[in-house]
């Protein structure tokens, strides 16, 4: 993380000092958005929500999540200083390059896409009245909408924070206290890094998934257990939604696809030789990287 301070000759008095002064919007009102709405509900001084689905926007009034709900941005971006850019991934550049023509004033911009080299340049090309900031929580369900939104979805999970060269102190203070009022734990990477290991993290084993189911027999369907239902979970997401995925963060999924192949063909010349030392060996080495993985986990990413 960039944090030098002296790298920004004067901080804009208008930035938010706290989240609790804070007037935040929440432009996309699914899953992750009404689950934000949810864990921030009494943390900022206003809370937006905007959202182009009607029948969403009724919805989330029912829940009362907002302090004022709608389907046009340009009713309530302009009194929003925090702006939080919660829609499909596919969507996001668009809703960047309309903020300035909706919202007259000064704001934090943050999006929570899951890849970061098709959103981060353009948040650069915003105007110098916005501070832009990159945001990814790993967190989320195999179902999508308002309806499966959950106060505590972001909770213990890592979010992954990307400061641009514009991001002001104040602003990364903002973001940080975001991932904290929500239960997370805020992990700084650069986007090159983030993609590389939001593949391996996040698409990877959306496709492990639901290969697996692909190959599953039907007819073993009187055998399922917690493990195969663990296991294939992932293979249940949005399929645009993994569109957009895989083909903003095509050559880090393809090289992790590549390891995985290679690493399935060892197992199966191990099998085809009966060589179970070598089968004990792999199992081995896969077990102890879970266990270093999760416990640096654990410790926040600290090893």
């Amino acid at each position: 993380m960039q944090t030098d301070q002296s790298a920004h000759d004067s901080e804009p008095s208008w930035v938010p000092k706290s989240l609790s002064t804070a007037k935040v919007a929440i432009w996309g009102i699914g899953l992750m958005g009404g689950s934000l709405a949810m864990a921030l509900r009494g943390k900022t001084a206003s809370l937006f929500g905007i959202d182009p689905d009607e029948q969403v926007c009724r919805q989330a009034n029912e829940m009362q999540l907002f302090d004022r709900v709608s389907t046009r941005p340009t009713e309530l971006l302009p009194e929003a200083n925090f702006i939080i850019l919660c829609a499909p991934l596919g969507l996001i550049p668009t809703l960047l390059r309309q903020i300035p023509l909706d919202h007259p004033g000064h704001a934090v911009v943050m999006d929570i896409g899951s890849t970061k080299n098709n959103i981060l340049p353009i948040m650069e090309e915003l105007p110098e009245r916005f501070i832009p900031i990159g945001g990814h929580p790993m967190s989320g369900k195999e179902v999508s909408s308002l309806s499966n939104a959950d106060a505590d979805l972001y909770r213990g999970g890592s979010f992954a924070l990307l400061a641009l060269n514009r991001t002001t102190p104040t602003a990364l203070k903002l973001a940080l206290q975001l991932v904290e009022a929500v239960g997370a734990h805020p992990v700084w990477l650069d986007p090159l890094e983030h993609d590389r290991w939001a593949s391996a993290i996040s698409a990877l084993p959306y496709l492990v998934a639901n290969c697996l189911s692909g190959v599953t027999p039907l007819e073993a369907a009187p055998l399922v257990g917690p493990g195969y239902k663990s296991t294939t979970r992932l293979a249940a997401e949005n399929i645009d939604m993994m569109h957009y995925i895989l083909g903003n963060n095509r050559e880090n999924v393809i090289a992790d696809l590549k390891n995985f192949h290679a690493r399935l063909e060892l197992i199966e010349h191990a099998l085809e030789k009966d060589d179970f030392e070598a089968l004990t060996k792999l199992f081995e080495e896969g077990a102890a990287r879970r266990t270093a993985i999760m416990d640096s986990f654990q410790k926040g990413g600290k090893s």
